[in-house]
């Protein structure tokens, strides 16, 4: 159960991307009614003191990396990748890898847990800007620049910014539940999930017309993932020809229009086989898939489980939270 998060810092380290970190998991949301566990939120250094950022302030850390020793989960938030990062940080970071520990970086981070030899043929991400260089840097390590996070056993790597709070909820997901992850996300007001495979824009700039169309067709979408969805469906509803819609979908949500409602739909199973005791066959058709079949070949796809493995799971860690 995820209940400890230790993220480490080192001088010139980026505040955004350590602050969705904190976001996440170091807010208590735990007198909410909405199910969120108060996490033992740790932030610690090398050397404990004021830290500096990359912004030009500082933040003082009081905690030295003793703290990562029984962290369930140890973040490595990112810092300027061409620094030297110091070799307590490397050994922190083995230590939780070895002890199976979950094992985090957000953005440049992946840099340190390369160095430190536990990305070694294992996959892997971080920020497009990066990533080539990382590759050339640490052969061994398999490099995907085209996806926002990845998820490699006790491992997950990120690319930069929004991907963090991504990354960061994912797991939430896999230990707590999808709905805590929900509630989570809408405290935060992002999105609950968006899938790792998802690309990471780099060559799609948003529209200069603005996304406000777009977004309030993807929350017809979910208010309506019974009904099946043609891409020509959904272009009228934005008064789109078929071909721009396809591209602005893309652009927009980083997937086709039916990749995005399969994981929605995904989704709307998890928290239907967490939250209620509809059978497997009320399931598929609550959440869009119509046939248990589906249900099952998306859930083996997408979670690599079954539906009736993933409630035993959940349903049981939710009773024992409760």
């Amino acid at each position: 159960m995820l209940k400890t998060v230790a993220v480490i810092v080192v001088p010139n380290f980026a505040v955004f991307e350590f602050g969705t970190a904190c976001e996440v998991f170091g807010l208590d949301r735990s007198d909410r009614g909405s199910g969120v566990p108060a996490f033992d939120f740790r932030v610690c250094t090398a050397e404990p003191g004021d830290v500096p950022m990359k912004s030009g302030l500082s933040m003082h850390v009081s905690l030295g990396l003793e703290a990562t020793r029984d962290a369930d989960l140890v973040i490595m938030a990112p810092y300027g990748h061409d620094q030297d990062v110091p070799e307590s940080v490397m050994d922190a970071l083995r230590a939780a890898d070895a002890r199976g520990a979950w094992v985090m970086s957000i953005c440049s981070g992946a840099f340190a847990l390369a160095r430190a030899g536990i990305l070694n043929a294992r996959r892997c991400t971080t920020h497009w800007r990066y990533s080539q260089e990382l590759a050339s840097r640490y052969p061994e390590v398999q490099m995907d620049e085209n996806v926002l996070y990845v998820q490699d056993g006790n491992l997950i790597t990120s690319a930069g910014t929004a991907a963090g709070i991504d990354a960061c909820l994912h797991l939430v997901r896999i230990e707590l539940g999808a709905h805590v992850a929900a509630a989570i996300a809408r405290d935060m007001v992002v999105p609950p999930h968006r899938d790792g495979g998802q690309a990471q824009f780099i060559d799609r700039p948003m529209p200069t017309c603005g996304s406000a169309p777009m977004e309030a067709l993807l929350r017809w979408m979910v208010q309506n993932l019974d009904r099946e969805h043609t891409v020509s469906e959904l272009a009228s509803r934005v008064h789109m020809s078929d071909r721009t819609f396809a591209r602005r979908f893309r652009s927009e949500t980083g997937a086709t229009p039916a990749a995005w409602l399969n994981s929605q739909r995904v989704l709307r199973a998890q928290e239907l086989l967490e939250s209620t005791d509809l059978n497997i066959d009320e399931v598929a058709r609550e959440s869009g898939f119509g046939h248990p079949v589906l249900l099952r070949h998306h859930f083996a796809k997408v979670l690599d489980t079954s539906p009736q493995s993933y409630r035993r799971a959940f349903r049981g860690q939710l009773t024992a939270v409760g």
